[in-house]
């Protein structure tokens, strides 16, 4: 039986890391095998290209930051994420192919041309492997401040500024309007508890096919 893959996806701060571990931990407790992972990370090769974009001491071109994430997801997908879904695993991952069409194109301000190019590099990364699910991680970027300031050090995304991280999540809520089938936005300022509970919901209906 083939297992679910679903995404998690939002500007800085939203709180996709803490809701991935809490939804992982819920459906463990109903049963489910479920694997966590992220991006870039999830294999050995993925993790160095982490650590390399996330170097601020290396200056990266877009074109450079996105062939990159490219070669990481590769891998990922490859080594890990395809065979999770082929066993019946679930799968939550903390980014995907929708990070890098709204950081390194829809935030980029670029052309609708350029936006299809990096699709179609996405799908070609991947395989063709898509997400069941998409949850967009919402908020004011303004509202978030205070999340990110008690992180400490900024990566290179979040010293690019407030204005940067409002087209950020212009990026994402236009993705999300252009296929509803497969995105829901989620407020992520809620309580923790009401936040867990909406994502639990959209997953729940996935797993059932009540989508």
């Amino acid at each position: 039986m083939r297992g679910f893959f679903i995404t998690f996806e939002g500007i800085d701060g939203a709180g996709k890391t803490t809701q991935q571990h809490l939804a992982a931990q819920a459906l463990r407790e109903q049963g489910y095998d479920v694997l966590e992972s992220r991006e870039p990370g999830g294999t050995q090769l993925a993790e160095k290209v982490r650590a390399l974009v996330l170097d601020l001491e290396l200056p990266l071109t877009t074109a450079t930051q996105t062939l990159l994430y490219l070669a990481a997801r590769s891998e990922h997908v490859d080594k890990l994420l395809r065979p999770a879904v082929e066993a019946g695993k679930i799968i939550i991952c903390d980014r995907f192919n929708d990070s890098t069409l709204v950081y390194q194109g829809l935030a980029q301000g670029k052309t609708p041309e350029e936006i299809a190019q990096l699709r179609r590099l996405g799908s070609f990364a991947t395989g063709g492997l898509e997400p069941d699910l998409t949850l967009v991680f919402d908020a004011d970027p303004a509202k978030l401040l205070a999340r990110r300031q008690q992180r400490g050090v900024q990566d290179r995304y979040e010293q690019q500024g407030l204005e940067f991280q409002q087209r950020l999540r212009a990026g994402f809520l236009q993705l999300a309007a252009a296929e509803p089938q497969r995105f829901q936005v989620i407020d992520a300022l809620g309580t923790q508890q009401e936040v867990t509970a909406k994502v639990l919901q959209a997953i729940g209906r996935v797993i059932s096919g009540d989508k």
